[in-house]
């Protein structure tokens, strides 16, 4: 009984031994390394591999990389400026995230391995990073919709010394098509960015609500009562039928805010922005509601006017739909401190946003322009924020 019972201790520790050795010896090569010149080394360790290829926005499409005797294959970049990067193995034509390296993200279904480069305080990539300053808070805040007759999540970031302050300001921030109320908190690095503004003074301390902007949904994927379906940019599963539209239940969101936290209630300290999606939810929030926000911001928006799918191009829809130019007519009547409009030189949405800033342009509303590199990515939408967010409540 003894040597049964030995043998069965002795089994025990010989598989949780191995198993801690599988834990502990699962990163065998060190990647990404950033290198003293702010070049980057990514490694993996495949000796049984026949191709190993390296994808993401730090490099140029799909690179080749190389097998050492050891089995390790390797690459290095050219120097990278200060930003974060995202990017992927491909091995044997089957994509993977890098085993090295424990720091991902999702966007919509896709994962990717992320790193940050910085070279100075105050660069993108320090802005990006956690750094020693006074800490916000994040939250997931369940809240009652009655317009979408759900009880539905949101994201909400409170200043360091929230408790202390009271009447804060409030920037509601949208995210883009196949996001949710993780998007910008995850992909955008909002608390960070939040966080290194308002310590370097260069931002106001405020709330950030970070809303989910499918109003047929409650919160994101596998994360409410529809259970873990799949993400998508459209299609897929086939998730319940909305009640209204984003931009006629958004006032829920408002309302809830100035019940539950302290905040001013006014037109002066409300700003809103949003990414693609978010962009033309913020661009028909923002009409619809004409004297509720002084800041509105559009990044790469998805701007529509009239019927969903209509193809007349949209300047001839802008100059022709009399509703749409009595919202605007309102919107501008009410002087709002900023209208901002970002994109990138590149992005797909480009000629509606030029669409839309001649149509302003016509008409005499003020706004704000800026164009920067790139496309429809959130190497872009990052930048606009930590731009637009030094811009509001002044």
């Amino acid at each position: 009984m003894k040597k049964a019972l030995l043998s069965i201790v002795l089994a025990f520790f010989a598989v949780t031994g191995f198993a801690q050795q599988a834990l502990f010896s699962r990163n065998v090569v060190k990647s990404p390394e950033i290198n003293a010149d702010n070049t980057v080394t990514f490694r993996l360790h495949a000796p049984k591999a026949i191709t190993v290829q390296l994808t993401g926005d730090c490099v140029d499409g799909v690179v080749s990389m190389k097998e050492d005797s050891l089995g390790v294959w390797s690459y290095t970049t050219a120097k990278l400026e200060p930003e974060l990067y995202s990017y992927s193995f491909i091995v044997n034509g089957m994509r993977m995230l890098d085993p090295s390296n424990i720091y991902q993200n999702r966007d919509v279904a896709t994962w990717t391995s992320i790193f940050i480069i910085s070279d100075q305080k105050g660069d993108k990539g320090d802005l990006y990073s956690v750094n020693k300053v006074p800490h916000g808070n994040l939250s997931k805040v369940w809240y009652e919709s009655p317009t979408l007759k759900l009880t539905r999540r949101m994201t909400v970031y409170t200043p360091a010394g929230y408790d202390k302050g009271k009447n804060y300001p409030v920037l509601y921030l949208l995210h883009g098509a196949g996001g949710d109320e993780n998007a910008w908190s995850e992909l955008g690095r909002a608390a960070q960015i939040l966080d290194n503004l308002i310590a370097m003074g260069k931002a106001k301390p405020m709330l950030v609500v970070m809303t989910n902007g499918n109003p047929n949904t409650a919160a994101a994927p596998g994360e409410w009562d529809f259970g873990m379906y799949q993400p998508s940019m459209g299609g897929g599963v086939q998730l319940p039928q909305a009640a209204a539209s984003m931009d006629e239940s958004f006032m829920d969101v408002v309302n809830f805010i100035e019940k539950n936290y302290k905040v001013a209630k006014n037109k002066a300290n409300r700003a809103i922005c949003g990414l693609s999606m978010g962009g033309g939810h913020s661009f028909a929030i923002s009409k619809r509601y004409p004297t509720t926000f002084d800041y509105v911001g559009l990044f790469s928006a998805a701007v529509s006017v009239g019927q969903w799918g209509d193809r007349t191009p949209l300047i001839d829809r802008m100059n022709t739909n009399a509703e749409f130019n009595q919202q605007m007519a309102a919107l501008f009547a009410a002087k709002p401190k900023l209208y901002w409009i970002a994109i990138g030189k590149t992005d797909f949405l480009y000629q509606q946003n030029a669409d839309l800033r001649k149509w302003l342009d016509s008409k005499g509303y003020p706004y704000t322009y800026r164009e920067t590199d790139g496309g429809h990515i959130w190497r872009n939408w990052r930048i606009y924020l930590s731009e637009f967010a030094q811009m509001i409540f002044k």
